[in-house]
């Protein structure tokens, strides 16, 4: 009798103490959130508060209401620099749209072969410094260019290319907005419901007809993400009107000459207002357009059924061909003029320009620099974006901190990254933060970059975590195992190629990006896409050739290491589902 009454405590009082165990779980768990919600507002808005404030004092720190905005669109070359950008941004992305738009199109919905080298080579701009697009032009239409000289007087005529100003600076944009726009169209025309183009043949409609009224339809989210893509990153880039811009003045390189040279805090804000107003207007239109799409793809559709066609194919080889040459060309002309002895005068092969000791650059510190500063900011950048989407994507309740992080974790991709870096002055250098000490260390630039960048990985994250069973955590509390242990034993290894993929993206962009930490940096901390824009100021072309080039191998390099290690996990993974 007595066993029969002792045996029920026992159950009782673990369930207590498992409700006790997970009500301490959900309070740190809260906690936790909260401190990434201040943290985020630390590094994200109160910068931005700063440099707003900015733009109404003046350089003694007096007040001055809308003062510095009048004298700005009051001055007729400042304002030409607004309308310089916008001009810009609207003929680059209505050359780029079609362009990518096309190549996208072949390699989705057509069965040439070699897709896969054709979209390498489409994307080989993305691992490049935007400033490397605009000295590959100068090398070919510049005043002693290949093409400007008709190849050093082999050819029976020359070409007066008008290269530095607007035309240089929309070919550059064109080059560094390519591989983006074009990501995007293949991720839309990969999906399809074929239904839809058998019914058009079935009524005898022309390839153009199913063209216009199915095929851009389908696509019509996609071609306005690229659209606004293409505008917002041709507007706010720094790299490529500061190398063939000429005297032509757009907002971006107004930033740096009243900052830099002129040391115009208060001028400098008012332009990153300016510039950071049509990003967020297109970063919000493309959120509530793409709000309002519907699934175009439902259970029942049928996957697109590529039919054979030689005439279509030879077409697309040539255009896909066309497109591939013109990259080659481009990183080609670069290449030769970082391995040659003088340009154009003498041509033969050497490897001194790889010596930066007597160049702008000072020695390899900017390059190794670079290195530490990616390589910090892929693994902290990684930890910290995964386990913040984790956290929001896994957490039940705590609901408005959990929208504020996720409001604050999409508002960096419609910041330009000089605006980021300008913000941080204003914030981190004022004599009364407690985070001043961070100021002209590396800290400060692996941090601005992980903000710059912050986006795309974390909705790279949430989408993966989106796309796991939830019954993970469920067993684990079912288990009473802590949700870090099944986060670390679980959740880490399923995800292990979105975090490799994560982790690789922000190491190729911390390596080439120049806008977010061009106003950052110590005298003691250049960085390799910095000094390329310092050796072309000094003349030093060719180092700044020679340094570009660096970059591209290493992130190639490290971009190819990622293929192979997921490749192998694939291997695994399909080698453990078999057994």
């Amino acid at each position: 009798m007595k066993g029969s009454l002792e045996q029920p405590v026992r159950p009782l009082y673990k369930t207590k103490t498992k409700h006790k165990v997970k009500i301490r779980q959900g309070w740190f768990t809260g906690w936790v959130l909260l401190l990434i919600l201040l943290g985020l507002i630390t590094v994200v808005v109160l910068p931005l508060i700063y440099m707003f404030r900015q733009a109404f004092f003046d350089v003694s720190g007096n007040g001055v209401g809308l003062a510095n905005f009048t004298k700005y669109f009051s001055s007729p070359s400042l304002l030409l620099s607004l309308l310089h950008s916008v001009t810009i941004s609207i003929i680059t992305t209505g050359i780029v749209l079609p362009l990518a738009f096309g190549l996208a199109y072949i390699l989705a919905r057509t069965d040439i072969k070699g897709k896969a080298f054709f979209k390498g080579l489409a994307l080989l701009p993305l691992f490049a410094p935007t400033m490397m697009h605009g000295l590959a032009l100068t090398y070919l239409f510049g005043n002693q260019g290949l093409i400007t000289t008709g190849f050093f007087g082999a050819l029976p005529f020359t070409w007066d290319f008008p290269l530095y100003g607007p035309v240089g600076i929309v070919l550059s944009e064109i080059i560094y907005t390519f591989p983006q726009a074009f990501l995007i169209l293949l991720a839309g025309l990969s999906v399809s419901d074929y239904r839809l183009y058998e019914a058009a043949d079935s009524m005898g409609a022309s390839h153009l007809r199913k063209m216009w009224t199915i095929t851009l339809p389908s696509v019509k989210y996609a071609m306005l993400s690229a659209a606004m893509i293409c505008f917002t990153l041709s507007f706010t880039d720094f790299g490529a009107p500061k190398v063939v811009g000429g005297q032509y003045n757009v907002l971006a390189t107004d930033i740096y000459k009243q900052v830099v040279g002129q040391q115009n805090m208060p001028m400098g804000a008012v332009v990153g207002i300016l510039l950071t107003i049509p990003a967020v207007l297109a970063f919000i239109l493309d959120r509530v357009v793409t709000r309002k799409q519907q699934a175009y793809v439902t259970s029942r559709s049928v996957p697109y059924t590529i039919k054979q066609h030689k005439i279509r194919n030879a077409v697309s080889y040539l255009y896909a061909g066309t497109i591939s040459f013109l990259i080659l060309t481009l990183m080609g002309a670069v290449l030769l003029a970082a391995v040659v002895k003088k340009w154009p005068y003498n041509m033969s092969f050497t490897l001194a320009n790889f010596d930066f000791s007597k160049a702008a650059a000072g020695g390899f510190h900017p390059f190794w620099n670079s290195v530490q500063v990616a390589a910090l900011t892929a693994v902290f950048g990684t930890i910290i974006i995964f386990t913040v989407a984790y956290l929001i994507e896994n957490t039940q309740g705590f609901r408005p901190v959990r929208q504020g992080i996720y409001f604050l974790s999409i508002l960096p991709v419609a910041l330009p990254g000089l605006v980021i870096g300008l913000s941080y002055i204003y914030f981190f250098n004022h004599p009364s933060n407690p985070l001043n000490f961070i100021y002209g260390t590396m800290a400060i630039l692996v941090l601005a970059n992980i903000i710059h960048f912050y986006s795309v990985p974390f909705m790279t994250a949430t989408t993966t975590l989106k796309m796991m069973d939830k019954e993970f955590d469920q067993v684990s509390e079912s288990m009473n195992v802590s949700r870090w242990k099944t986060f670390l034993r679980v959740t880490v290894p399923l995800s292990l190629p979105a975090i490799l993929e994560m982790g690789i993206y922000l190491f190729v962009n911390a390596m080439v990006t120049i806008s977010a930490v061009v106003f950052l940096y110590g005298a003691d901390l250049r960085l390799a896409s910095i000094v390329i824009v310092n050796m072309d100021d000094a003349g030093d072309t060719a180092q700044a050739a020679a340094m570009s080039i660096l970059i591209v191998m290493l992130n190639l390099l490290v971009r190819g290491g990622y293929e192979a290690l997921t490749a192998r996990l694939r291997k695994r993974s399909a080698a453990w589902q078999r057994r």
